[in-house]
């Protein structure tokens, strides 16, 4: 074979999916290759009547347009497989944004070569966001949590015992007991109005002396919290979780059907959230805390494991950390009595859009109402440093940032707020940029809501018009880049402590929670979570169904990978991270992982040029 051939069937073998091939039909292979120069921005092919087809890039970029949306940007060993999938996308262009070298080769003669080798002609067919959502549809296939695969309506109690709220306690417990039920639904005119259960009887009637003979909705929850009939049983346990209750009606469109409670949901899996939080509602001490805090990690593996995926784990292990913090709020207010005036204790970060995972760093701060005088200060001041001691106590570091409300800059009234986000909205200098990228996922823990809130709409009035910070939001978003280098092989961290490792977090995952912020600040959505931010912004101006839909793929990937690699290193008594090691990912993840920072990459690229970040 000559010098120029062997050169390009090494090059060819080493790219998927032709690494899979006989050596034999790789050197056939090489010998049809057609070699191609082409100037940057011509169309690819140069001749319309050119036959379908498929081209390998050995120099340059290439980007693949569906009329004028972006749909992807190949580099030195990419496969560009649109011409032999035209029926896919049937309007698309591929144009050379630099001067480009290609081979390629007719897609009816590539098939005629590949033929008997069906997991070749499979790649060569689709493209890298199709192949990542039949890989993503696998690993939920998969998935054997009973959890997350049964549904509320084949567990919910019925009929459902009811009851006006005119009853007497002492009627409404006599009841219950006959039927031999815990809760009771209250109703006037047909319609739910309250909730009694066996806990309402005990600390809002026995523990205060109150008269047997008053009406139960006296006693009462009249914030009917409740579920539908189909939605999962994890659902409702992370209902449940978030809202400290362990009964919730189930209601259709069709009316009740139902009262769910914990009790069910425990009979059909042994590992709860429920628990973990209920012990730390009962916890009298910190000490108390950092025992069932311990569990935490524990929690996350067994969800893992019965194929849960990051909403799911996020929303658990978020619950827990929220009801760790809560119960030190009221440990503390127990000490230092009521808060003088109305605040708000968020969270940022991870924990606000509910992805987080067992002890990450802690990144939180206070809203305090504009009511507050100098004197109140030190009130506060005392709760944030035994919160913020509690959760590092806890397993919750402090931030190395010190975004913490402990830190005088984040423990401040709600008039000094909305002036650093005027400020960070106006001025977007670099400090600025990377606070916006904390402070602008927020969540209220504990307090007045409102005073998000109001922040909140505010700051969603201002972000849409702003394109200059939108720009700069977006040009910071892309300091984090996937780790894919040279002929699209992965780039591997070389720190001196996680050596020839993949840093699923920072390279994979926060590029697309950067993005996914970006386009729900551009188009003025309240969403917090990345999956919601981009399930609500797919549509708008700023992204398409399609591009959403590929993020969301690549995000759900590449964070079933972290918290599987996180799961076997808690489960071999290791502290989790996020450092992956290729060689522990079978041939066929890799190249789905490969496929899912191609996504990220043309995402970002369109992002780019959406905004001119090189103007920037």
């Amino acid at each position: 074979m000559e010098i120029e051939l062997r050169e390009i069937r090494d090059f060819v073998a080493a790219i998927p999916p032709f690494d899979r091939l006989e050596k034999k039909r790789v050197d056939r292979m090489a010998g049809q290759l057609s070699i191609e120069y082409v100037r940057r921005g011509r169309q690819v092919p140069s001749e319309e009547s050119t036959p379908p087809r498929l081209y390998i890039i050995r120099r340059g970029a290439i980007a693949l347009y569906s009329r004028d949306t972006l749909m992807g940007m190949l580099g030195e060993g990419d496969i560009c497989t649109s011409f032999c999938a035209a029926q896919l996308m049937p309007e698309f262009t591929v144009r050379a944004t630099e001067d480009t070298l290609l081979y390629s080769i007719p897609c009816n003669e590539l098939e005629a070569l590949v033929g008997d080798d069906p997991s070749v002609l499979h790649f060569i067919r689709h493209s890298a966001a199709q192949r990542l959502k039949e890989a993503v549809s696998r690993m939920q296939e998969q998935s054997q949590s009973s959890l997350l695969h049964s549904y509320v309506g084949d567990f919910c109690k019925g009929p459902v015992i009811t009851a006006e709220p005119s009853l007497s306690i002492q009627e409404a417990a006599r009841l219950m007991t006959e039927k031999g039920i815990s809760s009771l639904l209250l109703t006037q005119e047909g319609k739910p109005v309250g909730i009694l259960t066996d806990r309402d009887i005990r600390t809002r009637c026995v523990a205060p002396g109150l008269a047997l003979e008053s009406p139960v909705e006296r006693i009462m929850t009249r914030d009917i919290i409740s579920i539908r009939s189909r939605d999962s049983l994890f659902d409702a346990l992370l209902t449940m979780t978030r809202r400290q209750v362990h009964h919730l009606p189930v209601i259709d469109e069709s009316g009740v059907k139902g009262i769910l409670t914990i009790t069910d949901i425990m009979r059909q899996e042994g590992t709860s959230t429920v628990h973990l939080t209920s012990t730390i509602r009962k916890a009298d001490t910190l000490e108390e805390l950092v025992e069932a805090s311990r569990m935490l990690p524990r929690l996350q593996m067994q969800l893992v494991n019965l194929g849960a995926d990051l909403e799911h784990v996020g929303n658990a292990v978020s619950a827990v950390t929220d009801a760790i913090t809560v119960r030190l709020i009221e440990l503390k207010e127990a000490e230092l009595g009521p808060p003088p005036v109305p605040y708000a204790w968020i969270c940022a970060g991870s924990q606000a859009r509910r992805e987080q995972t067992a002890h990450s760093d802690q990144d939180n701060g206070l809203i305090i109402s504009d009511e507050m005088e100098p004197e109140h200060a030190g009130w506060f001041e005392q709760l944030a440093r035994f919160v913020n001691d509690g959760l590092n106590a806890c397993g919750f570091v402090y931030c190395p940032g010190e975004v913490m409300a402990s830190n005088p800059e984040w423990r401040q009234t709600e008039s000094v707020w909305q002036s650093y986000f005027d400020r960070w909205i106006n001025q977007p200098e670099p400090k600025a940029l990377m606070l916006s990228s904390i402070f602008f996922d927020l969540r209220v823990v504990h307090g007045e809501r409102r005073l998000l809130s109001n922040l909140r709409g505010r700051i969603l009035e201002q972000t849409p018009k702003n394109q200059l910070f939108l720009g700069h939001m977006a040009r910071n978003a892309l300091s984090h880049r996937p780790p894919l280098g040279f002929f699209r092989d992965f780039v591997l961290v070389h720190d001196g402590q996680h050596d020839d490792t993949l840093d699923l977090k920072h390279s994979g995952l926060v590029p697309i929670i950067d993005m996914a912020r970006i386009y729900a600040l551009a188009e003025g959505l309240p969403e917090i979570g990345t999956v919601e931010r981009l399930q609500a912004a797919a549509g708008t101006p700023s992204l398409s169904k399609g591009g959403a839909a590929n993020l969301l793929d690549a995000f759900e990937f590449i964070s079933r990978l972290r918290l599987e690699h996180q799961a076997a290193q808690i489960q071999a008594g290791e502290a989790p991270d996020n450092y992956m090691s290729p060689a522990q990912l079978s041939k066929l993840e890799r190249e789905h992982l490969k496929d899912a920072f191609k996504v990220v990459q043309t995402m970002q690229a369109t992002l780019e040029l959406r905004y001119h970040t090189e103007r920037i």
